[in-house]
């Protein structure tokens, strides 16, 4: 399969008393980069999901979000936070010792520490556990997008290849056209010069003529070139750099191609190349 580096999935859990939403974004980027907006109280299982996404995603930014909210109309107390508060307490008296004038922390203070209040909505391994589960099933819908999306460019490519393949057809039998019309040309301009009209000067000239619009290199190149990205396409996996490799050497010889036109056909056919390639670079840019 061919996978697309942009997506996009969502997955919404919802528990007893509480909301968990699991966001997946993927976009371009030459390596895989995971991107992480978590709750405070989700941030342990940073290294954990990212195993997780590294295992199923090669390359891309992916922007994972996570939101968690407590449903309205469910009644669960805050609960104080015991140990948080005797490390408080303990502080303080630190400080007062050291500073006997220092004001002490009042009870107001000490609730509005952060995280000395937490909402009763599920244990702590309850929670992780849903959250996991949701990110499972994030990156699997996250993977069945980019797929979708892959399938799209892959045929859009082929259909690219098919009009390159037309383009080399065009050229190739054009070019025995053009040395036929040189030597007419040739002869013509000799018989008015009054020069003597020879078999041998004209085969030099055109000898000469034929080495520097000599394009079958060129041309079989271009064939063979667009046959490994048409093959590579039907292998699948991750192919996106190899491809972009291939777009290079395309380009290149359809520019070599364009430097050795002497017509105005071989020059239309470069430019379309050309036009075609970059118009497949850019679709390239997002296969993983």
């Amino acid at each position: 399969m061919i996978h697309s580096m942009t997506g996009y999935a969502v997955t919404t859990k919802k528990t007893i008393n509480s909301l968990l939403s699991m966001e997946l974004r993927s976009l371009n980027h030459r390596y895989l980069d995971i991107q992480f907006r978590l709750p405070d109280e989700f941030r342990l299982l940073e290294p954990v999901m990212r195993e997780l996404l590294a295992t199923k995603l090669n390359r891309g930014r992916i922007e994972c979000h996570l939101s968690f909210a407590k449903l309205s109309g469910t009644e669960n107390p805050q609960q104080l936070n015991v140990d948080l508060m005797q490390k408080l307490t303990a502080l303080d008296c630190a400080v007062r010792v050291s500073l006997p004038d220092a004001l002490s922390l009042r009870v107001v203070d000490i609730l509005r520490w952060p995280g000395i209040l937490s909402d009763d909505v599920l244990p702590t391994d309850d929670l992780y556990g849903v959250c996991m589960e949701a990110l499972q099933i994030t990156a699997d819908e996250l993977m069945v997008s980019r797929n979708r999306e892959g399938q799209k460019i892959k045929i859009l490519l082929f259909g690219h290849l098919d009009k390159i393949n037309q383009l080399i057809s065009e050229a190739v039998p054009h070019i025995p056209v053009l040395l036929r019309a040189f030597q007419e040309k040739l002869a013509a301009r000799l018989r008015d010069a009054m020069i003597n009209c020879d078999d041998d000067r004209i085969r030099q000239e055109l000898v000469l003529f034929a080495s520097k619009i000599d394009v079958d290199e060129e041309l079989s190149r271009l064939q063979t070139h667009s046959d490994e990205v048409r093959r590579i396409l039907i292998a699948g996996g991750v192919i996106g750099k190899r491809l972009d490799f291939l777009m290079q050497e395309l380009n290149r010889e359809a520019n070599t191609l364009g430097s050795k036109s002497a017509d105005v056909k071989i020059s239309s056919i470069s430019m379309e190349l050309k036009i075609l390639i970059e118009q497949m670079r850019e679709q390239i840019q997002n296969i993983e």
